[in-house]
């Protein structure tokens, strides 16, 4: 009786988180934040903010929408070329505005899709994948030291206690390094790229640059490459692909 009673228990709080209803009322935005995207993750769907409204500079009204809502359209210059978007047309949503008291309350849900969801595969979602900041410090650190992307990556799962404890995916890791780049890039001009190369050489002596300038010192040509970069080249060669794979 007693296990029964504490699946009972189990099964009404999962339904109190997993299905939100018209009339709810939350004490802060924070619960309201924390509400859709826990259901969204749980069922197996991403989860965006379609539109978020102010009234005198105070928000007032959210609504939370599938991630890959709205029609799919071609993207690119080229019509022949291009691929659509990944849209579905969901109309799958929530809708929460700030009341007079302070509080927030649901006013509108949709709950069904017209897609397939997988609660496996939702972890990969974007909206879901984030770095923790000691997680970006180690890259930080092993970028500017020279250490390969794989090996700080291989260092993080180690210290996760496995892959699927990483809540982020190879390729944030990397588009982390590549946006610290072009954060020290923003003053748009060669000077600033020197003095980025200059800095990430004296950091690392395998780090390699080399900038063309014309008669008015504008860039012309730059090339660079990292550590990383260096040893895949001595493990694969300068590969060059013209009629061969």
């Amino acid at each position: 009786m007693e296990i029964q009673d504490q699946n009972l228990e189990e099964t009404q709080n999962l339904e109190v988180v997993l299905e939100p209803k018209v009339g709810t009322r939350f004490e802060s935005e924070y619960e309201v934040q924390e509400c859709y995207p826990t259901y969204a993750k749980a069922k197996g769907f991403g989860v965006i903010t379609t539109t978020s409204k102010k009234h005198n500079k105070v928000k007032s009204n959210i609504t939370y929408g599938y991630h890959r809502a709205g029609n799919a359209r071609p993207t690119g210059l080229n019509p022949i070329k291009s691929h659509p978007t990944p849209k579905t047309g969901c109309k799958a949503h929530m809708n929460i505005s700030l009341q007079v008291d302070g509080k927030w309350m649901l006013n509108s849900i949709e709950l069904n899709h017209n897609h397939e969801m997988d609660p496996e595969k939702v972890k990969y979602f974007r909206c879901y994948r984030n770095i923790p900041p000691h997680s970006k410090r180690i890259i930080e650190l092993h970028a500017a030291t020279g250490i390969t992307m794989n090996k700080t990556i291989a260092s993080c799962v180690i210290e996760a206690g496995g892959p699927d404890n990483l809540p982020w995916i190879d390729k944030d890791a990397r588009n982390l390094k590549d946006k610290e780049r072009r954060a020290l890039l923003k003053e748009g001009d060669a000077d600033a790229m020197h003095k980025y190369f200059v800095k990430m050489h004296k950091d690392n002596n395998d780090f390699f640059y080399a900038i063309d300038l014309d008669e008015d010192n504008r860039l012309r040509n730059v090339f660079w490459a990292d550590a990383y970069n260096r040893e895949l080249c001595k493990e694969f060669g300068d590969v060059v692909t013209f009629d061969t794979t």
